[in-house]
């Protein structure tokens, strides 16, 4: 077969060349983030007790819940290890961890578009999409003293 054949490079970053990095909470790593398309892939892990500014998605989220235990306040389901979560374009939802987990919660995110960060009366506050959490991703990194990884922001 011929290199012709095989297309674009495929995509491939070791654990240390997208570190995970600190963050309010718990830890961050990213793993892929494409400003073109606007997707991007995050893995959280997060402390128990720890939540998220409620917002607004803008495009499609697919979660993977990998240890622990989170939920959105709106709807009070648990989302435990092993579970798998779709978030249509428009969702509104706090996410939360129950303060009485025994562990962090690991969740792996592909985000497709924007999280509108809301204020209590539905203004938008703050953005999230791509191109941002590519930024602050790597501003983590440099000052945490870890290599930002090359791919990310591409």
């Amino acid at each position: 077969m011929s290199s012709a054949n095989l297309g674009l490079p495929i995509g491939h970053a070791t654990a240390e060349e997208s570190p995970w990095v600190a963050i309010p909470g718990g830890e961050l790593r990213l793993v892929h983030s494409d400003i073109a398309t606007g997707t991007w892939v995050v893995v959280n892990r997060f402390e128990p007790g720890m939540a998220v500014q409620r917002h607004r998605h803008t495009g499609q989220v697919f979660a993977w819940t990998t240890a622990g235990c989170w939920m959105y306040q709106e709807y009070g389901v648990r989302y435990e290890a092993g579970s798998y979560v779709h978030e249509p374009a428009g969702s509104v939802h706090t996410l939360v961890v129950p303060a009485d987990n025994s562990e962090l919660t690991e969740v792996f995110f592909v985000i497709q578009g924007a999280n509108l960060n809301l204020d209590d009366d539905d203004n938008i506050v703050s953005i999230t999409d791509a191109e941002s959490i590519s930024h602050a991703y790597k501003m983590l990194c440099t000052m945490q003293g870890k290599q930002p990884p090359a791919f990310v922001g591409a």
